[in-house]
């Protein structure tokens, strides 16, 4: 047989015991008077109840700055939402065909505060073959962009399309869309959003918005084709 000695209590038996034995404390209520902890918001020593009180507290403030947190976002959403709409409205009154890839750069660069935007098409109707848009975009290029099948956030580490930019050397994070008639046609585009920031488009941010941009920009574009 063990000796006392040889296993003695710990912590975690304690712990146990208290946590199995909810009625230990009304047996015992004085120890809830009795004991006396240290306070991390003063020097001086509380009693069990009052450091309950100031965790339950600290989970109220907790609480209460998450609750903000997730109001602020909401209303950046509708704000996001409501300029998405306002933009694609814009695009669809458009009545120069030709105007609408210039169109999408400069409103993206002017009512989401993106650096630099830059976009090519191909595959367009022979009347546009030799706009702008529509040149200068080698066959890698076509390939890459059918190859995602979301937009691409991350560094810029010398993608092809970052030459489209008026200043590609100031493109530290990038956000490449790939621009479809649908989730399983072939990409017919792509569309280049840039910033100095190198954590404006980090690899680890959400993409739905990006997606609803390039769905946005895809159907203004479907005039070109």
């Amino acid at each position: 047989m063990n000796h006392p000695l040889n296993n003695p209590i710990t912590e975690d038996d304690i712990a146990n015991y208290l946590a199995n034995t909810p009625d230990f404390f009304e047996r015992h209520a004085e120890l809830l008077a009795a004991v006396h902890l240290s306070s991390p918001h003063s020097k001086r020593a509380v009693s069990l109840q009052e450091r309950q009180a100031e965790m339950l507290r600290d989970k109220i403030k907790l609480l209460e700055h998450r609750l903000m947190e997730m109001i602020r976002h909401g209303n950046e959403n509708a704000m996001l939402a409501e300029r998405l709409l306002r933009w694609a409205g814009s695009l669809y009154l458009t009545t120069d065909v030709q105007a609408i890839p210039v169109e999408i750069v400069t409103q993206i660069a002017d009512k989401f505060a993106v650096p630099q935007v830059a976009i090519k098409v191909w595959g367009v109707a022979p009347t546009y073959a030799h706009a702008a848009f529509a040149l200068g975009v080698s066959e890698d290029a076509k390939v890459f962009a059918n190859s995602l099948s979301e937009p691409f956030c991350g560094a810029n580490t010398g993608f092809e399309a970052v030459t489209w930019l008026k200043e590609p050397a100031a493109a530290a994070s990038i956000a490449l869309l790939p621009l479809r008639d649908g989730a399983t046609s072939a990409a017919f585009g792509l569309l280049v959003l840039s910033s100095p920031d190198g954590q404006r488009f980090h690899n680890g941010m959400g993409t739905d918005f990006l997606q609803r941009v390039a769905e946005v920009a895809s159907a203004a574009l479907g005039r070109l084709r």
